[in-house]
């Protein structure tokens, strides 16, 4: 080979290497880019298969923890079967709801007096959200005198826990874990059912504050002297009740049992026969005067109409 065709090649050589070098680099590219494409694909699928798990395990959890209902509830009320725990009903004087007019005693709150006839126990039912400033404040004006009727046996009392303002308390759901505490109660331990809704009531925590923790709501609880203490603190701080509350709530929203469609629109609402209460929730003697002329009308529809005796005709 002469010079001149060494001298020629040597550049032809030159550019297939490059070329070559060139073609390796892209196959290496074209490598690394199906491997981060595989890789990618492979964290996507895997991503898919967690989410599915953590979903599955969602719903199989919520599956075996159905939403518990207080067995002891009727229609969500809890009717009062004990008030001696508070010490107000020994000594009460108090007599059925019948004829006849509030008492005037100055020293003790006007109560309607007793009349040797028997008439039907009224049956009142309070709507109560334990953070309702009206529900504290129709419990401290009339607890004295519902105790009364319920120890002579002249009314019938039953409470609704509900969950209006589980939104005014700083996100911690306070009315809606007082609801599901006081169902707690109602079903471990009933004879201390109406303290503990007093209790609840006189010692409620400000509109948009925290209120009470669960374990709080437990020792209020507890202080009432009721008995199994421990059953009662795991329900209330497990929020057992908790699921029941807010289903009861949203049922009374729509439809209040035995009534023609009236629905709840606010706490307290009291109904005594069906008929709603709407005079001033802190006077006692207004209500008692409301709830006597209840039972007068029980009374007079339950009471027949003597049959007149033919007068006997003469011979």
């Amino acid at each position: 080979m002469s010079s001149d065709e060494s001298q020629n090649a040597a550049p032809s050589e030159r550019r297939d290497a490059v070329r070559e070098k060139a073609q390796q680099v892209k196959a290496r590219q074209s490598r690394a880019r199906l491997i981060r494409r595989t890789s990618l694909v492979a964290v996507a699928v895997a991503f898919v298969a967690v989410i599915a798990v953590v979903v599955t395990w969602t719903v199989s959890s919520s599956a075996s923890k159905p939403t518990m209902s207080p067995a002891k509830g009727v229609d969500g009320g809890f009717v009062v079967t004990d008030v001696t725990g508070l010490g107000v009903a020994a000594d009460s004087g108090a007599g059925g709801l019948v004829e006849g007019e509030a008492s005037t005693t100055p020293e003790t709150e006007p109560t309607p007096t007793a009349t040797p006839t028997e008439a039907p126990a009224v049956d009142i039912r309070v709507y109560v959200d334990y953070l309702s400033t009206g529900s504290r404040e129709f419990q401290l004006a009339n607890m004295k005198q519902l105790s009364e009727w319920v120890d002579d046996g002249a009314a019938t009392l039953t409470y609704y826990p509900v969950a209006m303002l589980t939104a005014k308390s700083n996100g911690t759901k306070y009315s809606l874990r007082a609801a599901g505490a006081a169902a707690c109660v109602a079903q471990h331990a009933p004879d201390y059912f109406f303290a503990f809704n007093d209790a609840l009531l006189r010692q409620q925590p400000e509109v948009d504050s925290d209120g009470l923790t669960d374990a709080e709501l437990a020792d209020l609880a507890q202080a009432t002297g009721l008995d199994g203490p421990k059953v009662v603190r795991a329900c209330i701080e497990d929020q057992s009740y908790a699921s029941w509350a807010k289903s009861a709530t949203e049922q009374a929203l729509k439809e209040l049992p035995g009534t023609d469609g009236a629905a709840l629109t606010g706490t307290p609402m009291v109904l005594v026969n069906g008929t709603q209460y709407v005079g001033k929730l802190g006077d006692p003697k207004e209500f008692a005067q409301f709830v006597l002329t209840i039972a007068s009308d029980a009374y007079y529809k339950a009471t027949p109409t003597p049959t007149p005796t033919p007068t006997p005709t003469a011979p």
